[in-house]
């Protein structure tokens, strides 16, 4: 998905989503702009943003977003801030950059995207690929030498690692234990406004 300045687009969303944004700096100047008159947002304008941060936080197309959202509602689940929440959570993309292999998402679509990663065995180079409970996620030997795994095992000393995924750095193999489940004061992204941003769309 191609995208503009990340910086100018993180700071007309009000929020970090990219990794180069979570900086000292977009926080100083984060806080200059909320003590600025602002022009308040319609409820379809504040729902509007919450898609978007959503969206670029996980690098997805409009087109995919909305795909997942659609699939959550026409599922009629009981949780579905839960549900979408999982969805984005468990693509192959996501998963290689929450276990360390990759330093963002963006790197770790090219990963996957290269073929450098295998799930149970098999070669996947679909970033939106979706995991399931029990899956092994491993690195083709073959492309251990590659540039993209520089300084990896240093790398991997200080990552954290969310619960759902068993890691072990001796062997660079992910496990899938567990579901993602969605922490309101740890999102950047309001999921519920993001239905009600699809439901009235």
């Amino acid at each position: 998905m191609k995208l503009g300045p990340k910086y100018k687009i993180a700071r007309r969303l009000g929020a970090p989503i990219f990794e180069k944004t979570q900086t000292p700096k977009f926080a100083a100047s984060k806080e200059r702009r909320t003590t600025k008159m602002v022009r308040p947002k319609s409820q379809y304008g504040l729902q509007l943003t919450e898609k978007q941060k959503a969206r670029f936080s996980y690098g997805i197309s409009e087109k995919q977003f909305k795909n997942y959202v659609k699939k959550v509602l026409e599922s009629k689940s009981g949780a579905q801030n839960d549900r979408l929440f999982e969805v984005l959570e468990k693509r192959i993309d996501n998963a290689v950059y929450r276990i360390g292999i990759a330093t963002t998402r963006r790197h770790a679509r090219q990963i996957v995207s290269h073929g450098h990663i295998k799930v149970n065995g098999v070669k996947i180079n679909i970033p939106s690929y979706a995991l399931s409970k029990g899956d092994k996620i491993t690195i083709r030997p073959q492309s251990l030498p590659k540039p993209a795994f520089i300084n990896l095992d240093e790398r991997l000393k200080s990552v954290s690692i969310p619960s759902w995924i068993s890691f072990d750095i001796k062997t660079k193999e992910g496990i899938v234990v567990g579901t993602p489940k969605a922490v309101p004061t740890e999102l950047l992204f309001d999921i519920g406004a993001i239905f009600e941003y699809y439901r009235r769309a």
